[in-house]
């Protein structure tokens, strides 16, 4: 929405960001209770919509009653915050705002494919200052404050962190897909692309994990939205790695992003794109 951007940052303390971290926490899970019976349940079941008139832009039933959950728990909690989610779009509060993909990687969940998860942050204005990212199927929580980031699957938790390898052409590049990029955003893809060890594709929410993770060395996208990344940020950097806009900006917003390892990697990153 237009009228979700920047604003003068809330300050919260050390006490309040964990607070908020486990509250995210708690809620992705009761919102991948609500997604996961409709996992690999057949097409029918889903009720999936096409919000676009031209293109493919899909919605299914688990999206709406997962949001609506998130929702739920964020008045009850926190009655003064705001919220942002895909399905149902912006409620403004105090300067702290609830950002919500109920379901990234709604074509592989409706594929029955696995990169797909539950997406919640908590945005101060400029940067989102906790993420969590859960795949109620593999039952993998992913979570950062910007500080540190963890995975917890099933009661065994380990710290996230990411990978140390600064050579570009020893990285795996992963992107969703290019499909949607302009002619010009493809080719600064390709120019990177041509330097690194190995290329994938598919993953959404997914692909950015796997860097926080240290499987993967550059998670990029294009043309995204705020819901689709916020989450992102805080486990990419709460685990050693950093995250901007194709030109090295604040990704909060969306549009062209990539995360890498390290500093020293991002830079020759930047620099193959176009900086």
């Amino acid at each position: 929405m237009s009228n979700f951007d920047y604003t003068t940052p809330v300050s919260i303390n050390a006490v309040q960001r964990a607070e908020y971290l486990d509250f995210a926490k708690a809620t992705a899970r009761a919102a991948g209770a609500v997604v996961l019976p409709y996992f690999r349940s057949g097409a029918d079941g889903l009720r999936l919509e096409n919000k676009l008139q031209k293109g493919f832009d899909p919605v299914t039933l688990a999206d709406r009653q997962a949001e609506q959950v998130i929702r739920q728990h964020i008045t009850e909690r926190f009655p003064g915050h705001g919220i942002y989610g895909e399905e149902f779009g912006l409620q403004l509060g105090n300067g702290l705002t609830w950002v919500i993909d109920p379901i990234d990687g709604t074509r592989a969940f409706m594929s029955g494919m696995l990169h797909w998860g539950v997406l919640l942050a908590l945005f101060d204005g400029e940067n989102p200052i906790v993420g969590v990212l859960y795949q109620p199927y593999t039952d993998e929580l992913f979570f950062g404050d910007g500080l540190s980031a963890g995975l917890l699957r099933g009661d065994q938790e380990r710290p996230l962190i990411t990978s140390g390898t600064s050579d570009l052409t020893q990285t795996i590049l992963c992107t969703t897909g290019t499909e949607w990029l302009d002619a010009n955003a493809v080719s600064r893809y390709q120019n990177l692309a041509s330097h690194v060890q190995l290329k994938r594709i598919g993953g959404d929410c997914y692909l950015f994990a796997l860097v926080a993770m240290g499987q993967m060395h550059i998670g990029l996208d294009g043309s995204l939205n705020p819901y689709d990344i916020q989450a992102l940020i805080p486990i990419i950097r709460g685990a050693g790695g950093v995250i901007t806009t194709w030109d090295g900006g604040n990704p909060s917003m969306g549009g062209h992003v990539v995360a890498s390892a390290n500093p020293e990697l991002h830079q020759q990153v930047l620099a193959k794109l176009g900086r």
